[in-house]
């Protein structure tokens, strides 16, 4: 059965010519104008990728991110964001509401696909993996089914991003990987054309979810001009 894509939208030309290069790459396509027309088309069939814009009139783009993953039933859904909107803050603002990837317009109609199918594959791995598992490091620990990560203090739900960054971490513990590591083993980026500051984005967003004080962090901590690991608090 073909992947269902949901694309978001609400320039007609646009969704027309995302559309037709989808269909001719083997995929099922369902197109949407309006951020609220999206949410309800949910509710008939589960896609499996959502292709959405920011800039919508009423509910944008950010704003039906944050709908998708506070929903049980879509919050594993891969979102990538294509839009005009480039800045490193927007970009920053994407990845903070939930997206995995972040594509600016004018695009490649191949570079899209690739990262469709990029996305489509980390889904299905996370979804079929014989790894799926609880995994523990010190006081910590990572439910591999709900993307839940628990500390003595508290129970957390994270991003599909921030599951990816946390599952690599707690499978390495003690190792420290600097952005360029991180961007290239878990997300795949090619050498240098990942961007340092999402991950610290994500760094941060992990700190403020699971770390009693984020600045004086217990969890996930940092070595000075080396980068990030995890360690299990004891």
């Amino acid at each position: 059965m073909a992947d269902l894509v949901l694309v978001v939208d609400d320039e007609v030309d646009v969704t027309n010519m995302i559309s037709r290069s989808l269909m001719m790459g083997g995929f099922e396509v369902m197109v949407a104008h309006r951020g609220a027309d999206a949410l309800q088309l949910t509710r008939q069939r589960t896609p499996d990728l959502f292709i959405l814009d920011i800039m919508m009139p009423g509910m944008n783009g950010i704003d039906v991110c944050r709908h998708v993953r506070a929903n049980p039933e879509l919050r594993a859904v891969p979102i990538l964001f294509l839009t005009a909107r480039h800045e490193i803050e927007d970009k920053i603002d994407g990845f903070e509401a939930g997206a995995d990837d972040y594509l600016t317009k004018p695009f490649d109609l191949r570079e899209m696909e690739l990262r469709v199918r990029a996305l489509l594959r980390r889904s299905r791995h996370d979804l079929t993996s014989a790894d799926l598992e609880r995994i523990e490091v010190g006081d910590i620990a990572l439910d591999c089914n709900s993307y839940e990560l628990t500390t003595p203090d508290r129970v957390v739900l994270l991003t599909p991003v921030e599951f990816e960054l946390v599952q690599f971490l707690m499978r390495h513990p003690g190792h420290v990987y600097s952005a360029d590591d991180l961007l290239q083993e878990v997300w795949g980026y090619p050498p240098g054309t990942g961007m340092p500051d999402l991950v610290r984005v994500h760094i941060k967003n992990l700190r403020d979810k699971i770390e009693l004080m984020p600045k004086e962090p217990k969890y996930v901590r940092n070595v000075l001009r080396r980068g990030y690991m995890i360690v299990g608090g004891r």
